[in-house]
């Protein structure tokens, strides 16, 4: 039998956020339970699985899964200590094995370590020695060190953004892996980095010109040479000193045809990199724009407080601006603010509290907003995401409705990518006037296809699409778009194993 071994870490994080992550923000899970999980849930361990076990030489060594409840800030350097530990120790202890599939974010960070995948893959080949292949899936929000390629024999990335293929990349790092064991192929990794931090529509995969490197990438990777192609635009509020964006191809044992094809994917992204910005509308237009409204949704995108990219998920502007603005329309809003849902729990379902929402994790942006609500709902935050059946924990959480306002509020941040927070607690964003979405983007028919309007507003927060404003001081400079006049000479390097 082939043995492979499994394991996970994955955190995406906003250095700009004040509040640290610790423990208690990831979901720990050991050997069997690995598998019984993930069986169960379309993300890349799922998908890998799938594979693996329709091999019938292949037995799987679950060993570690350390899965992050939201994105956050900062890794707290005890709670990464003990992660990394505990993630190595479960390598140490696992029997001798052929191949090993990591399943990883790519936009990690610590207090003290900020290439905490690169140390986890490097510290598993010295425990796993120099030839046991090791393949890794990461997300194409990832930042792309020198030495996750020297210590991985290759990596396979997600095409898809809005992401919707976390099943299927999982899938292709396995099939790729067990090539690799069966010695069909041999990779050969190019990279090439491209000064550039973008957001915007034109990253959308599907309608965006970010689209055309992708499908550049997916052309090659389905090529008789190809084994994994793809981009790697980074999350720009992971401030690390390797923060860019990256093209890389792995071929069989070809390195000039990945250098030339990772510079041919690089050059069609810089051609189109200017357009990837999102245009902003000010707090004050936005609350004008959602007063005028006579019809339907207005769906306002405060990407700045999006919980899956890091941010604390406790902003308060659009609430106050809607207020001073004497908006009377039906208005859904998220909030994290554990002090005010305790008190809502103190009081009980159908009391009126006073109670000050906001600035809990990032009282330098925000300041506590006080107001009147009534409690309209109690839970205790669990429940499976709309989109891949994973389990997400909200903490205990609150309805409450303030005036024309209804507030859920939660004691931690979770993901707000789709409306699953929303739906869990009773609220269906279409049957309000306005809903605030804490997220970039979500696939469309989470919001943008039935919405009015979408609104994207200038607020402030650790995640904001105002990227100037943000205040980088680790990455690459010269940089699109912190600085100006930034040039591009592509050069590729290569890796192999």
């Amino acid at each position: 039998m082939t043995r492979i071994l499994i394991a996970e870490c994955k955190q995406e994080v906003s250095t700009f956020n004040p509040h640290l992550s610790g423990c208690d923000d990831f979901v720990v899970r050991f050997g069997q339970d690995i598998l019984n999980y993930h069986r169960n849930v379309r993300n890349e361990v799922g998908g890998a699985l799938s594979v693996f076990e329709s091999e019938e030489n292949v037995e799987v060594v679950p060993a570690y899964s350390a899965f992050f409840i939201t994105s956050g800030g900062t890794l707290a350097q005890s709670a990464w200590e003990r992660i990394a530990a505990e993630f190595i120790e479960s390598v140490r202890e696992a029997p001798p094995v052929d191949g090993v599939y990591f399943c990883m974010h790519g936009a990690m960070a610590s207090e003290l370590e900020f290439d905490p995948e690169g140390f986890l893959i490097e510290e598993a080949r010295k425990v796993l020695g120099q030839d046991v292949p090791i393949v890794v899936s990461l997300d194409l929000h990832g930042i792309l060190t020198n030495r996750i390629l020297e210590q991985s024999n290759a990596i396979v990335a997600y095409h898809t953004y809005p992401h919707v293929d976390f099943f299927e990349t999982g899938q292709r790092a396995a099939r790729l892996l067990v090539k690799i064991l069966a010695g069909e192929v041999h990779p050969v990794t190019a990279k090439v980095a491209i000064p550039a931090l973008v957001r915007g529509d034109e990253l959308i995969t599907k309608t965006g010109l970010f689209g055309q490197s992708i499908r550049l990438a997916q052309e090659i990777e389905q090529s008789s040479a190809g084994l994994s192609a793809g981009m790697f635009i980074g999350n720009p509020f992971t401030d690390v000193p390797a923060l860019q964006t990256y093209s890389f191809v792995v071929t069989d044992n070809d390195p000039e045809l990945a250098k030339a094809k990772a510079i041919e994917i690089a050059e069609s992204f810089w051609e189109n990199h200017t357009h990837m910005s999102v245009p902003l509308v000010s707090l004050k237009e936005m609350a004008s724009i959602v007063k005028c409204n006579e019809r339907g949704t207005v769906g306002i995108v405060d990407a700045a407080d999006a919980t899956s990219s890091g941010a604390s998920g406790d902003s308060n502007e659009v609430l106050r601006a809607l207020i001073e603005a004497g908006y009377r329309g039906r208005t859904l809003i998220p909030v994290v603010d554990a002090p005010a849902v305790q008190k809502a729990i103190a009081a009980g379902i159908g009391s009126t509290i006073q109670v000050t929402l906001g600035g809990t994790h990032d009282p330098n942006r925000f300041t506590p907003l006080e107001v009147q609500g009534r409690v309209r709902l109690l839970s205790d935050g669990k429940f499976r995401s709309e989109s891949f059946g994973e389990e997400w924990y909200a903490g205990a959480t609150a309805v409450l409705q303030v005036d024309n306002f209804t507030m859920v509020v939660s004691s931690r941040a979770v993901n707000l990518y789709d409306r699953s927070f929303f739906l869990a607690h009773g609220q269906n964003p279409q049957r309000f006037d306005a809903v605030v979405i804490k997220s970039p983007h979500c696939q469309p028919h989470m919001y943008a296809d039935w919405c009015t309007k979408m609104v994207n507003v200038d607020a402030d927060g650790s995640s904001s699409a105002n990227l100037p404003r943000l205040g980088h001081t680790r990455c690459p400079r010269p940089i699109f778009p912190l600085d100006a006049d930034v040039s591009f000479e592509p050069r590729a390097e290569v890796y192999q194993r």
